[in-house]
């Protein structure tokens, strides 16, 4: 409960207590990130950028080589924009083709791809059709086949995974009206009866992807609390519900910007008699598996970009060489030709960054919670400024629809639709604001630990001495560390001359971010919670760090297999100093800032005391 409070501050200590005893508590592997914010450049974890398997790479190649006609001939989605709808006879044969078993074991019935492989499907169906990718990501993803995988019995295993493995579409569903990323305000709830043999399912779920038309669905429902150390707390359960039990409704649709033809909705439970062997792991452990389910397929979010910003950079690109302006073409002239080596570097360093965190959760002996939850954060918002430049590049054309385009006889170029579609990455499966406030949180864990004691208002004196000596002992070592550690890493240079300065830049500023950390956590210890903009600029940077560190490493693979092409080290080169600087300008940041006064104002703006700015208005 201190540590949480220690970032998240006290004014809900209900829904802190929740959160935390949900959250993974220890750390059974080595992270990159993490060790990245204590100052500790891994580079056994990511050096030498870790290549697929060629096995590997060939039953991924394989199942992409029969799923992209399939794709170019029978999915359309501007007619899947303009419709609303997925077409049965393509659901049918994205089942037929094993579509929705690809992260369901071969044992029962599915594909087993690597997530690798599967993280490359997923920047494939992001390229072209982003309604498609929704629908099986959210059924695999974070739909039932991924808990009942990483949790499930066997006899549950037997009994749903082969179905969903076949098209049987799944759900997940967690949100509420009232109760978003503060679980604590879940009104759902599944009471035992007979004996605790069944339990009685009853509230309502909002915004659960594929839920209208789902035939299973994992949802998350209060039980009773029990009593931990004395004191009563609340608990929250995994259920597997099926469409046919009685009392399960769909009493809504919802429709939005962009995703036109996902099935999102509102799902109603009313007295849903669900048998107790429904319960995924255990009661009270519905939260925890909420968010390592979350976690485990969060990297499907920046694959997704990531085949976005692939198809935006190809459309600039041959819009920019075809549109002649002022006796040449527009890419020649320097305001669109750096939006565009801004995007091609970009993306090449998304790419890496999903890259690396798919061979890192390959690899099994790497926690992933912040490389997952980093990638989603940095691909998200570095794929909407991409797909924000194509649409400037591509001017009035860029705004017109594709249905208009073609009407009038020009390419049916969809960057409109694209942008729409793209908006929702910045929010689904955590909002970027949620993102940095979970990023920070694990990465101060290693501080919450040693201090949590020593800052807990409720620890007795000798707990506190016990717990400052512990400290002493932790940081008389490691503080010094982060000044004196030597920066100039001889094996840099092995990067060749252009990437050596850069990795060199990612180590010694890595021991700067962790004194900032360090030096934040100290100064505003339980009120660090209300300096969110100072986290979010602390998490960007190591953001930017990871991101270098993957497109040094894959820059450095690429040309290790091919010395004469030297573009993915220009690419990794660019972005590396665009990086640098956002990080340089975040460090002045931390205090040279107006964030105090942009508060105050919006307290301002709340209390209706600027009003009068909206006069004039309908």
């Amino acid at each position: 409960m201190a540590n949480a409070q220690m970032l998240l501050g006290k004014s809900a200590p209900e829904a802190l207590e929740v959160t935390e005893a949900a959250r993974e508590a220890t750390w059974h592997y080595p992270s990159f990130v993490a060790e990245l914010f204590m100052g500790r450049v891994r580079t056994d974890l990511v050096f030498p950028f870790p290549e697929q398997d060629e096995s590997d790479r060939r039953i991924g190649d394989e199942f992409i080589i029969r799923l992209e006609p399939f794709l170019k001939e029978h999915v359309d989605p501007d007619e899947i924009d303009r419709t609303g709808e997925l077409p049965s006879r393509v659901i049918e044969g994205l089942a037929r083709l094993g579509c929705f078993g690809m992260k369901i074991p071969k044992a029962y019935g599915g594909l087993g791809l690597s997530q690798t492989n599967y993280n490359r499907v997923i920047t494939l169906l992001g390229s072209h059709c982003g309604s498609t990718t929704v629908w099986l990501s959210a059924h695999q993803s974070i739909g039932a086949p991924q808990p009942l995988v990483l949790f499930g019995t066997e006899e549950q295993k037997q009994r749903f995974l082969p179905r969903l493995a076949k098209g049987t579409i799944s759900a997940f569903a967690l949100t509420e009206t009232g109760a978003g990323s503060d679980p604590s305000n879940m009104l759902t709830t599944a009471n035992p009866v007979e004996g605790g043999e069944w339990f009685l399912l009853n509230g309502e779920k909002l915004w659960c992807t594929n839920g209208p038309v789902a035939e299973v669905v994992v949802v998350m429902a209060k039980t009773p609390s029990a009593m931990v150390g004395g004191k009563e707390r609340k608990q929250i359960t995994a259920f597997l519900v099926e469409r046919s039990m009685p009392g399960f409704e769909v009493v809504h649709r919802c429709d939005f910007m962009g995703l036109k033809g996902i099935q999102n909705g509102v799902l109603r439970f009313t007295n849903v008699r669900v048998p107790k062997a429904n319960i995924i792991w255990g009661l009270g452990l519905g939260l925890k598996l909420a968010l390592i389910t979350l976690n485990a397929g969060r990297i499907a979010i920046p694959a997704g970009c990531v085949g976005t910003a692939k198809r935006c950079l190809q459309i600039s690109r041959r819009w920019a060489k075809e549109r002649k302006q002022w006796g040449a073409s527009v890419g020649k002239h320097e305001a669109v030709a750096t939006k565009l080596g801004e995007m091609a570097a970009t993306t090449f360093a998304m790419d890496a960054m999903v890259a690396l965190s798919s061979a890192l959760a390959d690899r099994k002996t790497i926690d992933m919670r912040l490389e997952a939850s980093m990638a989603k954060l940095f691909c998200s918002e570095a794929c909407w400024r991409i797909v924000d430049d194509a649409v400037q590049i591509r001017g009035g054309r860029g705004y017109e629809t594709a249905g208009s385009l073609r009407a009038r006889g020009e390419a049916a170029i969809p960057v409109e639709r694209i942008m729409r579609d793209s908006r929702i990455n910045l929010i689904i499966e955590g909002t970027s604001q949620i993102m940095r406030l979970f990023i920070a949180r694990e990465a101060l864990d290693a501080h919450m630990r040693i201090m949590g004691e020593l800052l807990d208002p409720h620890e007795s004196v000798m707990g506190k001495l016990k717990a400052a000596l512990t400290a002493c002992g932790r940081y008389v070592v490691w503080y010094p560390q982060q000044w004196l550690s030597w920066t100039w890493w001889p094996r840099a240079e092995r990067f060749g001359p252009r990437l050596a300065g850069h990795v060199r830049f990612i180590e010694r500023t890595s021991h700067r971010l962790a004194r900032a950390l360090f030096h934040s956590a100290m100064r505003y210890q339980t009120r660090l919670a209300s300096r969110q903009q100072l986290l979010g600029r602390l998490v960007d940077m190591g953001g930017d760090l990871f991101a270098m560190t993957a497109a040094c490493a894959k820059a450095h693979a690429m040309t290790r297999l091919q010395p004469s092409e030297q573009n993915p080290v220009e690419l990794a080169d660019l972005f590396c100093r665009l990086a640098s600087r956002r990080i340089t300008r975040a460090f002045e940041q931390l205090h040279d800032n107006e964030d105090r006064q942009a508060y105050r104002i919006a307290q301002e703006v709340l209390d209706g005391r600027i009003d009068w700015l909206e006069e004039g208005i309908l």
